[in-house]
């Protein structure tokens, strides 16, 4: 990654601050937290948007993020509420670097679902994306594809391989609003 602030459209989210302390306990599975030290690298850290390094203690929860939306937004999304692994520190972190450039976890030719949810968190679309050479164009235009319907509130990104959150873009607020 280049030392270049990021010229993104759209902003990935990394998981809350409060529900990693809570994931760091027991995770949305009511499972207690087992941390490990990283002895690879290149782990997906949800909650700094960068690949794992060795030596940091990380750890495997399970997350359930549109259900962790659903409870701050009062969306129902019944049957489509998932949870699956994601890699977090272990201990708190700085979060994402605010100079990093492009989309997290983006790799040309890796496969991406790009999933569409609307307020009542009920799937309403999504797309197979092989990440392009251009990865921040290719993002860009999946999400400007995604928040072109008026019914879209937010968009994961999950790999194809393993079905792995990556992360999450919210609609862009309007004019006056707040996102």
């Amino acid at each position: 990654m280049n030392s270049n602030r990021s010229t993104t459209t759209h902003q990935a989210r990394p998981i809350d601050p409060a529900a990693l302390q809570q994931l760091r306990d027991i995770d949305d599975a009511g499972h207690p937290c087992h941390p490990y030290t990283e002895t690879g690298d290149g782990n997906p850290l949800r909650c700094c948007l960068r690949g794992s390094r060795p030596g940091e203690r990380i750890a495997l929860v399970s997350y359930a993020p549109l259900r962790r939306w659903a409870a701050a937004t009062s969306a129902r999304p019944g049957a489509y509420d998932e949870q699956g692994p994601v890699f977090i520190h272990a201990d708190p972190c700085e979060g994402p670097d605010p100079e990093r450039a492009g989309y997290p976890f983006s790799r040309a030719g890796a496969l991406r679902t790009v999933r569409r949810y609307d307020t009542d968190g009920h799937i309403v679309g999504g797309r197979l994306m092989e990440i392009p050479a251009d990865e921040e164009k290719g993002f860009d235009t999946a999400f400007e594809e995604a928040f072109a319907d008026p019914d879209v509130a937010l968009v994961h990104v999950r790999a194809v391989e393993y079905g792995c959150f990556h992360f999450e873009v919210r609609r862009p607020a309007g004019p006056g609003e707040t996102a």
